[in-house]
């Protein structure tokens, strides 16, 4: 048995780990902004719109701050922020957690669901225009099998 240490992996990305990451990059910035853009158009901000979509799936359109937060992969306090300013617009109401006396609940208002029902078609077809459209199969098949590697 050899007594010589391993060769670690170098730190530094080789030329066609660093092309694949800046192309990846770009890609998620390219398609990122131009969706957000479209949202505008509809009073949303990317996050208002990822906070509707998100909390429509719970159970009574309600989730616990904590819950939808990891569900998000967002942190507390942003979530938080977010949920205030949604709040103040009317789309989302917090109130105390009963099973948590230091959390809160997040539930959809009437207000919520309309803005996201109208809202959801001109998101789909920014994500259709912007993504979906500039795909061949393979190239959606392949973006489904490399994601679920980095999930």
């Amino acid at each position: 048995m050899s007594t010589k240490c391993r060769a670690t992996t170098s730190k530094w990305l080789n030329e066609e780990e660093e092309r694949a990451w800046r192309a990846f990059r770009r890609m998620t910035i390219a398609v990122q902004s131009r969706t957000a853009h479209d949202l505008v158009s509809v009073g949303l901000s990317e996050p208002d719109y990822e906070v509707l979509s998100t909390l429509v799936e719970s159970v009574d359109c309600t989730s616990t701050l904590h819950a939808q937060a990891a569900k998000m992969g967002w942190s507390r306090s942003r979530l938080s922020r977010q949920a205030a300013r949604m709040e103040a617009r009317g789309l989302i109401r917090r109130t105390p957690d009963p099973a948590d006396g230091r959390g809160c609940l997040l539930t959809l208002t009437f207000e919520g669901r309309e803005v996201l029902r109208d809202a959801t078609s001109t998101h789909l077809g920014s994500v259709r225009r912007h993504f979906a459209d500039l795909l061949d199969p393979e190239d959606l098949a392949a973006l489904t099998r490399i994601a679920s590697k980095l999930e």
